[in-house]
């Protein structure tokens, strides 16, 4: 498999049992300290890195006094309160002596499940990105129920790693790989070194096997594994218990690769592309122009909407000719689309009474056929409402 090192962008998920020690509830200083030193070495390497994190529960339980027993739901939710402002400043602390700023972002199963909230956090992600920030992302426990909670962090984190466009995921176990058995009760269990695809086979030598897969065991790592791949996205299994454990998978300790057929950029297109269009944004020709040079799309190469489509909807685009060029995912309604349509992009707060974003799709939002776009195109018309 490609190195880590290779890695456009990685999301690393950390289980709480390797940030806190559970005999005595405290953190784990020197194995978040090796761990900022690989964060450090992979983003010398030119990656961005998403952290994943468990851990404020089981921090505000030993704050709190709460020992180890299971917590009802308003009892947990206030060991979360307690417990996330201590992890952030953990990570903080940890990564700041490498030049290295953290951010805090907390989700629920609703903000990957809602296409606007969705946007949202891809959009604040890609940010945060962009400014070389390390996102530290975690459930939103302390307003997290049932009904919207992802409820282990393998699968959040595959979903984050689907959010942010990761070519790498790699999640921190108590075990070294996917195995075909239980090896604590079955001593000729074997570790698979890659796995190509996940048959049924596969996910019948699941189970719930293994102590730290908790809530759902490995299957829940296959559900990770399924979201991760399809979306172009590799995913390592591997223990996570010692220090640097990110570099020493770079230097062959033991995992498990599941390896993507794809990569994320082309699997989100297909994404896009298969969705049901609920209107057309018609545009001018620099705006056909702008889109071929691999811009995004800007309200001031917008002649006209129709249909009735929400913010995160999405839209067939057209040239000037009528011919389809592809469909994006709108961040406007079909009224403020209207409203906004032709005007430059620091028009839109005073149109709109509210600020809002520079682009009406986002370049990385659009499935597009190029080819059939209209071609008789000046410069001048190029250099019209584009987006770098």
């Amino acid at each position: 498999m490609a190195p880590l090192s290779e890695a456009r962008r990685i999301v690393v998920k950390i289980g709480s049992a390797l940030l806190v020690d559970r005999e005595s509830g405290a953190l784990r200083e020197d194995w978040l300290r090796s761990l900022a030193e690989d964060v450090h070495w992979l983003k010398a390497g030119g990656a961005d890195v998403v952290l994943v994190s468990s851990g404020s529960i089981a921090l505000g339980r030993g704050v709190l006094g709460l020992g180890s027993r299971d917590l009802p739901l308003e009892q947990a939710q206030a060991a979360a309160a307690v417990g996330q402002i201590r992890l952030a400043r953990a990570y903080e602390e940890g990564l700041a002596p490498h030049g290295i700023t953290t951010a805090q972002v907390l989700v629920t199963l609703e903000d990957s499940a809602d296409r606007r909230r969705y946007l949202n956090s891809r959009a604040t992600l890609a940010q945060l990105l962009s400014l070389g920030v390390v996102p530290i992302v975690n459930e939103n426990d302390t307003v997290a129920t049932d009904e919207i909670r992802f409820g282990d962090n393998d699968r959040l984190a595959a979903q984050i790693a689907v959010t942010v466009g990761a070519d790498q995921l790699v999640l921190l176990s108590d075990v070294d790989g996917f195995y075909s058995a239980n090896p604590v009760d079955d001593p000729a269990a074997r570790r698979f070194d890659a796995i190509d695809r996940i048959t049924p086979e596969i996910e019948a030598m699941a189970g719930d096997a293994g102590s730290g897969l908790s809530k759902g065991g490995m299957k829940t790592k296959l559900i990770a594994a399924k979201t991760a791949t399809a979306s172009g996205c590799r995913m390592a299994i591997t223990h996570g218990a010692a220090l640097n454990p990110l570099r020493r998978l770079e230097t062959g300790a033991p995992a498990t690769w599941f390896t993507a057929r794809t990569d994320p950029a082309a699997a989100r297109k297909r994404w896009i592309a298969a969705m049901k269009p609920m209107g057309t944004l018609s545009l001018d020709a620099g705006a056909v122009a702008a889109l071929r040079a691999g811009k995004s799309l800007l309200p001031a190469g917008l002649a006209h909407v129709t249909g009735r489509f929400g913010r995160g909807d999405a839209v067939a685009i057209a040239g000037p000719g009528g011919a389809v060029l592809g469909q994006g995912l709108s961040r406007y309604s079909h009224t403020e689309a209207a409203v906004i349509q032709g005007h430059k992009s620091g028009q839109i707060e005073a149109l709109l009474g509210y600020p809002a974003r520079a682009a009406l799709i986002h370049r990385d939002d659009m499935a597009l056929s190029m080819h059939q776009a209209d071609a008789n195109v000046t410069r001048e018309d190029e250099e019209r409402g584009v987006e770098t």
